[in-house]
């Protein structure tokens, strides 16, 4: 499923089966040219069918990637470092530092905040035995105070991220740091500028899921996009019960859509 948003209220504004560029085309194509020069903000993840369909679609809209999927690519460049060190640590036939990097993804991987007494341990030892991970480790926190409370000064943060990690000679992440330099380094400016995320879709999805778990499944996805369209679309769908309400009770308000602004996010529902 591909699902639209509206930042301003939260509120379901498309969806549709697919999750593709032809399927995202089709929405702009039901709000025509002129209203799609209007929407001014677009929040995603990475994937480049969202980014190619608002490109062509939406002339004025500036692009801002949701956070959490920048941290998770820093996150994945860590996992590919603690991976390398592993195998080298089995090649040397170093089996008790082999099982411990391989018990200690769950401590490089949490908030530091978050952490219980034995993860710190465990990251306090690999600061002290590994510097290539604990690296990887610092990059990966470091991304995340990033977004930590955006604003544009933190666009000095982000390029100073980028040098960091581009001569750190870790392969994952100077691979990272290119990647989001020659790509993504604007759209992430502008996630730091308008503080922006997929706090709303991600929200909305998990909605959606509930009312599928709710309903035992469904054999056909028009069914689910009805329902979902009820419940999350905005529509004013109260009813008022005759049998309880007296004459003096007002009527029940007509289903109506509320009024949708112009800054909308798109994400694959799965």
């Amino acid at each position: 499923m591909t699902v639209v948003v509206d930042h301003a209220t939260g509120h379901l504004v498309w969806i549709a089966p697919g999750k593709d560029k032809a399927t995202l085309a089709g929405f702009f194509q039901l709000l025509g040219p002129q209203r799609c020069a209007q929407i001014a903000l677009v929040s995603a993840d990475g994937a480049d069918w969202i980014f190619y369909t608002v490109a062509e679609h939406c002339p004025n809209a500036k692009v801002c990637i949701d956070p959490f999927h920048v941290v998770a690519w820093a996150g994945k460049a860590l996992d590919e470092v603690r991976g390398s060190v592993w195998q080298a640590a089995r090649r040397a036939g170093q089996h008790a530092l082999a099982r411990e990097l391989k018990d200690s993804r769950f401590a490089l991987w949490k908030n530091p905040e978050d952490l219980t007494e034995r993860q710190q341990a465990k990251l306090a030892h690999i600061q002290a035995t590994n510097r290539p991970l604990y690296k990887a480790y610092l990059l990966k926190e470091q991304l995340r105070q990033v977004f930590a409370t955006g604003g544009e000064e933190r666009i000095e943060l982000l390029d100073a991220w980028l040098a960091w990690a581009a001569r750190c000679q870790l392969r994952p992440f100077v691979e990272l740091a290119r990647r989001i330099r020659t790509t993504y380094r604007d759209d992430i400016a502008n996630t730091l500028v308008y503080r922006l995320s997929n706090g709303r879709i991600e929200s909305v999805n998990t909605k959606i899921r509930l009312l599928t778990r709710i309903a035992f499944g469904f054999h056909h996805a028009t069914a689910l996009i009805a329902l979902v369209r009820l419940h999350l679309a905005g529509y004013d769908i109260r009813a008022s019960d005759s049998r309880r309400c007296s004459s003096a009770c007002p009527p029940a308000s007509p289903i109506r859509r509320r009024k949708s602004s112009i800054t909308y996010g798109a994400k694959v529902a799965w």
